[in-house]
Formats: structure tokens, C-alpha cells, sequence
């Protein structure tokens, strides 16, 4: 008779063991899908675009003041940098 109850003591035990990985795994899975619902709250619909940047460009003026330009208001020219002796004719004196 022993043995008959150690038996259903196994059997009771291993019961318990499938339902306890049962309910483990269906809980980790339910924690998965939370953390991923939870680690992007806010969609991709909700985000309200912000006006594009504009790149202003720091150029001297030929009275000799240092301005800010829009960089899409200068046309694309050659690119080319001009030389200390240029500037300097270039840029008139001031006359009171």
C-alpha cells in the first residue's frame, strides 16, 4: 500500500510541476508582449513634425558688417575662397 501512495504522491507532484511551467511560461509571455506594448508608448502618428532647420551662413557685407544669410537664398557659385589682399580691396572704408 506504501507504494500506491508514493505513486499518487509522484503523479500529484509532477501535476503540479506541468501546471506551474504552464503558467510560468504563459506569464513570461504576457510580460514579453507588456514590455513591448510599454517601451514605445508614445506611435510614430502622434509626433508632431517640427519645421525643418534653416542653415544660416555668416558673410561680411562690403560696408564691412558681418551678416547672417539664409543658405538657400545664395546661389550655388563656384565655392571658391578669396584671398586676404582681395578682401581687403573689397571692403570700403568707413566714411563719416
Amino acid at each position: 500500500m506504501t507504494n500506491n501512495t508514493e505513486q499518487t504522491n509522484n503523479v500529484d507532484q509532477q501535476a503540479l510541476r506541468r501546471k506551474l511551467l504552464r503558467w510560468g511560461s504563459l506569464g513570461s509571455v504576457a510580460l514579453l508582449f507588456a514590455g513591448f506594448k510599454l517601451r514605445n508608448p508614445f506611435s510614430p502618428k502622434d509626433v508632431i513634425a517640427c519645421a525643418p532647420e534653416q542653415k544660416t551662413i555668416k558673410m561680411l557685407t562690403q560696408d564691412g558688417r558681418l551678416v547672417e544669410v539664409d543658405a538657400s537664398k545664395i546661389l550655388n557659385g563656384n565655392g571658391k575662397k578669396i584671398t586676404d589682399d582681395q578682401l581687403k580691396n573689397w571692403v570700403s572704408t568707413k566714411q563719416s
